[in-house]
């Protein structure tokens, strides 16, 4: 009985996974952009660390109001009254937010050591406000199944975002250089640099926004206060929770800044500190090719199981999923470690000397998918204040292990602090868990194909280190091994024949 829901929800993962992989895959893009074109790693430590800030931020400005929208939407409250309350709530705190990083942008700028580009800050600020109101409106089309809609937005603001970042680091400075008079370079001055990164973004956020204005104007007002504060009750233990997911995310470029030790005698001590900040985020960058994956999952998955478990036992199906998550994500960790010798030239040689931090941060995004199917026990059973207490004992041991780790390793402390992090966080969920909603997870099953991808990645890299093996040798190396993941997967969950009857073969007779 558990296939035709486990079926459903990885059709819909297949629908968002496109929508979601395309999407960040043309935003990816912008990676090599950036390595390849800024002159120095030190420059891409800049962008690396306003976006960390950004991501805390955004999870402060939209305070768990989405999950709060999606699971009193399912309740007995009118639809168009919980979107309101909650699109009312976001609107006011965010015109709030943008209007004081605009009076005191010159002080924050100061503070981050940016006091000669306080317009890094307000355009930061006006994208954190368009993107906290927006985000209630791309839940709402989640909601609704609305799932073309979704897809055309998001691209569209990926792609302008893309659009404006060659239009103004690769396009301008190319005619610039030929032409300093040339019409279309009009609007560009090659002192601003990074912050046209900004830019860029500002004016694709500014686009999203504006494509929502005429559901703004439709909107029938019915904001309930009585409503607001339950779901405010529900969704700020969400947000401690969200928030500590962020810290765990990106505590590790911020502290990178302040706790990297730098070498007696160094001529421009800052310089070297966003060096090592712009490493990092770089070789980071490849593993987020496993976050993508999780990413379209948890946007399948969330809505699936709040509907699904109105009317249903979900504990078999979490089960289920969970195995099949896992064998998924186990792929794409042989995909990347086995191909690391071609994936790494997505971003520039001067970065390679960072590519250490791959392995355990594939590791570390593979279990916040884990992290993920097991955070459903708290929600499903509107306990989110549990996770809101795993959540922050992450967080402390993220800033814990960084602060012991960064002085001593340098970037690689954080790449294994962020593995270790999840691992516990897992730990303790699992355990938790298991008193409010058990779940019988096939652990045989997943103890078995983790044992595989472990022998399968050591004897590649055993044989990697010990024989100078030409590069098409080590591609179909690579591949025999993963084939013989799949192979081993087909057989082992029987899965042959649902394979075949999409072939054309199968329809021969």
């Amino acid at each position: 009985m558990a296939s035709n829901p486990i079926k459903q929800l990885f059709g819909q993962t297949a629908v968002y996974g496109v929508t979601t992989i395309v999407g960040r895959l043309l935003n990816y893009f912008l990676v090599p952009l950036y390595t390849y074109k800024l002159p120095s790693p030190a420059d891409y430590g800049v962008v690396t660390e306003f976006y960390a800030y950004a991501v805390l931020l955004q999870i402060l400005l939209t305070y768990g109001m989405e999950t709060g929208f999606f699971r009193f939407s399912e309740k007995n409250y009118e639809h168009d009254t919980v979107f309101s309350t909650a699109f009312t709530s976001l609107m006011t705190t965010s015109s709030i937010f943008v209007l004081s990083v605009f009076l005191f942008a010159t002080p924050i700028a100061s503070l981050m050591g940016y006091a000669n580009h306080v317009e890094y800050v307000i355009y930061f600020g006006f994208i954190l406000g368009l993107d906290a109101v927006s985000a209630i409106f791309f839940a709402r089309l989640r909601r609704e199944n609305k799932v073309w809609k979704f897809a055309f937005y998001k691209i569209l603001n990926i792609s302008l975002n893309i659009g404006f970042n060659l239009f103004f680091i690769l396009l301008c400075p190319a005619l610039y250089k030929h032409n300093p008079h040339n019409p279309l370079c009009i609007v560009y001055n090659p002192s601003i640099g990074v912050g046209y990164i900004f830019i860029s973004n500002l004016i694709a956020s500014t686009v999203t926004f504006l494509l929502f204005l005429p559901s703004i104007f439709r909107l029938k007002y019915k904001f309930d206060y009585r409503l607001w504060l339950s779901i405010l009750a529900y969704s700020l233990p969400l947000l401690v929770t969200g928030l500590s997911g962020a810290i765990n995310e990106v505590a590790d470029r911020i502290m990178l800044k302040f706790l990297t030790v730098v070498p007696p005698g160094t001529p421009d001590p800052h310089e070297y500190v966003m060096y090592q900040i712009g490493i990092y985020g770089a070789n980071a960058k490849i593993a987020v090719i496993m976050m993508l994956f999780v990413q379209a999952f948890r946007y399948a998955a969330e809505p699936f199981f709040f509907s699904y478990a109105r009317k249903n036992d979900v504990n078999q199906v979490l089960a289920d999923v969970m195995k099949f998550y896992l064998i998924a994500a186990l792929l794409i960790f042989l995909l990347v470690e086995l191909y690391l010798d071609f994936l790494r030239y997505f971003i520039s040689p001067k970065y390679f000397e960072g590519l250490k931090v791959v392995l355990p941060l594939l590791i570390s995004r593979m279990f916040v998918g884990v992290f993920f199917l097991l955070s459903f026990w708290y929600k499903l059973t509107d306990r989110t204040h549990y996770g809101m207490i795993i959540f922050l004992i992450g967080s402390l041991t993220t800033i814990g292990m960084n602060y012991i780790l960064i002085p001593r390793l340098g970037y690689m402390g954080c790449a294994l602090t962020s593995m270790t992090t999840y691992i516990v966080m897992v730990i303790i969920s699992y355990l938790w868990g298991r008193k409010y909603l058990p779940v019988k997870y096939d652990f045989v099953s997943i103890g078995f194909y983790i044992s595989v991808t472990a022998v399968l990645y050591l004897a590649y890299r055993y044989v990697h280190n010990h024989f100078a093996l030409p590069a098409l040798v080590r591609i179909a190396l690579a591949t025999l091994f993963i084939s013989v993941y799949l192979v081993i997967v087909l057989t082992r969950e029987n899965l042959w024949k649902s394979l075949l009857k999409y072939l054309p073969i199968s329809h021969q007779h």
